[in-house]
């Protein structure tokens, strides 16, 4: 028998994951599919993701305060060649999977200036609530930087769905975080379309 879990009880342990962070002076803002929704893309999904820059020796520390609440968490660290530096699994009773995923990695680079952009154009995901999500171009930002063939359709379905789209300042904010090219590639692809 699987366990019911409730939109509200995940945001509520997203909610008090953020503040712990924040505590930690460390920013989150979600991505992936509830970012998706929030930009008109729903799309199914069990599992909410947030997205962290923290030295990856901090995770375990982390992980204890959580556990500590009464939640199931694996830490899953990175090596040294790992683009990510670490995530960390948090399964609560009644909510869906929170994923804490930390871009900052430095014996890889990860990429720290992605997350901390994110952060500061990040808005309330619901009236009062402490966690935030990024905008479409930080979200786009990710995708891009995520790669592959998926996160490419993510993209072009976001483009579609979010007109108009202010272009030029997409492209601005992906040349400051060196994904320039990478966003001009797409965008010519999509134009053949």
């Amino acid at each position: 028998m699987t366990e019911e879990v409730s939109f509200e009880e995940t945001l509520r342990v997203a909610e008090r994951v953020v503040e712990v962070l924040a505590r930690r002076h460390v920013d989150a803002v979600v991505i992936g599919a509830m970012a998706l929704a929030v930009h008109h893309y729903p799309r199914d999904t069990q599992d909410f993701d947030l997205a962290v820059a923290m030295p990856p020796s901090d995770l375990e520390a982390l992980a204890a305060t959580f556990r500590g609440l009464g939640w199931e968490v694996e830490v899953r660290t990175p090596d040294a060649s790992d683009p990510l530096g670490g995530v960390l699994d948090i399964n609560a009773p009644g909510a869906d999977l929170v994923q804490v995923i930390n871009f900052d990695n430095p014996p890889s680079g990860g990429f720290p200036g992605l997350v901390r952009a994110a952060a500061e154009k990040a808005q309330p995901l619901a009236a009062g609530s402490p966690v935030k999500v990024a905008d479409l171009p930080a979200l786009i930002a990710f995708k891009l930087y995520a790669g592959g063939s998926k996160s490419k359709l993510d993209i072009l379905e976001l483009l579609d769905r979010n007109q108009p789209v202010d272009i030029e300042e997409l492209g601005t904010r992906c040349a400051a975080l060196g994904l320039r090219k990478k966003l001009e590639r797409l965008l010519a692809f999509r134009q053949e379309e």
